[in-house]
């Protein structure tokens, strides 16, 4: 299956929609209020970062969606932080592997010289481990930072990589 990662459209919104709410309702992986209204995550996903993507197959439909904007202003302005959805039927085909190094060029080619996940939570097993085959390095433990709905309070990782050379 090939898949292209492309800058978002107005009209890809219903599309991301249906991928990102039944992760912002699920409450296990993103810290938004579990009864986000679609308006509050469009906003929060295509409008405050600097940035919006998404991941389609040949036939055209959406398989993911990720955002970059700059993690910090000012002097720390030149760290990047990316959040990143795959919807439930294409997960485990690669798609966020390529929304991750699609993410990691976009942010060279935007001026930023390193990459930083500052909420990854620690029960999103797959996502850990993918970011670490990836090269990024777990820098910190929040203990208990993320009020997790089914097993409570868990850790969460901050992860970051350096880009470019």
């Amino acid at each position: 299956m090939s898949i292209k990662v492309r800058g978002w459209s107005e009209n890809d919104w219903p599309g991301m929609w249906r991928i990102i709410e039944p992760v912002v309702r699920g409450g296990e992986t993103y810290a938004y209020s579990r009864d986000a209204t679609e308006l509050t995550m469009k906003r929060a996903w295509t409008e405050l970062p600097e940035a919006t993507f998404v991941a389609g197959d040949q036939a055209g439909a959406l398989l993911g969606t990720y955002y970059l904007k700059a993690n910090q202003q000012g002097p720390g302005a030149h760290v990047c932080n990316c959040g990143y959805i795959v919807g439930a039927e294409a997960r485990g085909r690669g798609v966020a592997t390529l929304m991750c190094e699609h993410s990691q060029a976009q942010a060279v080619a935007m001026g930023f010289r390193a990459m930083q996940f500052n909420l990854v939570v620690s029960t999103n097993a797959g996502a850990v481990r993918l970011w670490e085959k990836l090269g990024f390095e777990i820098v910190g433990r929040l203990p208990g930072a993320f009020d997790h709905p089914r097993v409570g309070e868990v850790d969460a990782l901050v992860m970051f990589k350096r880009l470019g050379k």
